[in-house]
């Protein structure tokens, strides 16, 4: 008897979406690697430094911690977070305005789950924002940004979408420092940001996963600007090395405490509650310590120096690249090679990802990810190819002189080694 088989069911709403760009580059490069081939990982943003050791080390101590959790979140982190807050940004909140989640993603997306605004979203952002909202059905602006404003969302642009219909509910991610550009917002621009979502009753989600590696240790939070309507959102994953972790974390305004119990009233019936041995060695991370502030110091310090001198790489090979403030990423743009790469019959930064990946090992995400045009041929790289901890180990020689280029080719030889082979290859078109 021959065996029914289901029939294919095309009314889903996740119809046209495929898997996150950013995991499907990290299993295909492990593919790759798993046949025997050379990759060159600039695909996932996955920092590449431990988790610090007392964070570690109360994770072990609360591995026995069994029970489900306060859907809101463990007390004590909560308290945490907000002292947290306040120590480095100077902003006052409580344990009550603090909700946790199993990643600052799924957070974003409760949030757009359960408040019908618009989502506006600069371009280039994040690859989950679009396909969140589309998930959802809510309507997605994208709003252009160009590279000589450091891929910036403008106040003039924000206003401009606003003033025809000034009392719809919207809600703007602004991330910074950015993924995918590494570019950040300087105070006197979240000033002119603060005053148009004012004006227009903004729900500004302040995404700041990245705050604690902006390289100079300067970032700024919109919330100083804007605190009755911004949502600070954070985590573990990339200032703490806990990608794997899942604990992200919202932090809300009182007057945006109703959308706070909205989007608890989902959690409680969706995940429930976080990991509780995550979240009882989140309190260590959040709370602090020299040790702590000692490893974001040298984190900063490499990162920074990697940035620079795989930017001037890029740049010495005609390829144009925003200046570098924070997180672990650049976004060089190729179009000086656009000719040559027509000639070789490729049109967009997807086709340009895949020969360079194919040809080369380098793995990248296309432009066309982030919301840029296919025929932009734009690109980002992760630039965390390489041990953390070892490299912050051999960092402790380096206390007294500055960083050299010898110290990338000893110590991070992937992130070298793979610069100077996309460089060739482009170089040779």
């Amino acid at each position: 008897m021959a065996k029914k088989v289901l029939p294919v069911n095309l009314n889903l709403n996740v119809r046209g979406l495929s898997q996150s760009s950013t995991l499907a580059i990290n299993e295909k490069s492990k593919k790759l690697i798993s046949e025997g081939r050379k990759v060159y990982k600039f695909g996932l943003g996955q920092s590449p430094f431990p988790v610090p050791e007392p964070v570690v080390e109360t994770l072990r101590q609360n591995a026995h911690q069994k029970d489900y959790l306060p859907v809101r979140g463990l007390l004590s982190l909560r308290e945490a977070i907000a002292q947290f807050n306040q120590r480095t940004q100077g902003i006052q909140s409580s344990s009550d305005d603090i909700l946790i989640g199993p990643g600052s993603k799924e957070l974003i997306f409760i949030l757009q789950l359960v408040y019908y605004g618009d989502l506006i979203i600069p371009t280039p952002s994040w690859v989950s924002y679009f396909p969140q909202a589309r998930i959802v059905g809510r309507h997605v602006q994208w709003v252009s940004t160009s590279a000589a404003d450091g891929y910036r969302l403008t106040p003039e642009k924000l206003d401009l979408i606003c003033r025809t219909d000034p009392n719809r509910p919207r809600v703007v991610i602004l991330n910074y420092p950015s993924n995918p550009t590494g570019c950040t917002y300087p105070a006197d621009k979240l000033k002119q940001l603060a005053a148009v979502a004012r004006k227009y009753h903004i729900v500004m989600v302040s995404d700041e996963i990245y705050g604690m590696i902006h390289h100079q240790g300067q970032h700024v939070s919109m919330a100083r600007y804007y605190p009755e309507g911004t949502i600070i959102s954070s985590g573990l994953s990339k200032w703490c090395g806990a990608g794997g972790w899942r604990l992200g974390t919202f932090s809300f305004p009182p007057q945006l405490s109703w959308l706070r119990e909205a989007m608890a009233t989902v959690a409680s019936e969706t995940f429930t509650s976080t990991s509780a041995p995550i979240q009882y060695a989140a309190v260590t991370a959040f709370e602090g310590s020299p040790l702590i502030d000692q490893y974001l110091q040298d984190s900063r310090r490499i990162l920074r120096y990697l940035a620079k001198i795989i930017r001037q790489k890029l740049i010495a090979a005609h390829v144009d690249v925003p200046q570098v403030q924070g997180a672990f990423y650049l976004y060089p743009d190729f179009s000086f090679y656009s000719e040559k790469l027509r000639s070789r019959g490729i049109l967009t930064s997807a086709e340009m990802c895949e020969a360079v990946l194919n040809e080369t090992g380098v793995a990248m995400l296309p432009g066309i990810d982030f919301g840029h045009q296919p025929d932009e041929m734009l690109a980002r790289m992760a630039y965390v190819d390489f041990d953390g901890q070892h490299v912050l180990d051999q960092l402790q020689h380096y206390t007294e002189k500055k960083l050299q280029v010898d110290f990338i080719q000893d110590h991070c030889p992937a992130i070298w080694n793979g610069v100077e082979a996309l460089t060739d290859w482009f170089t040779s078109l």
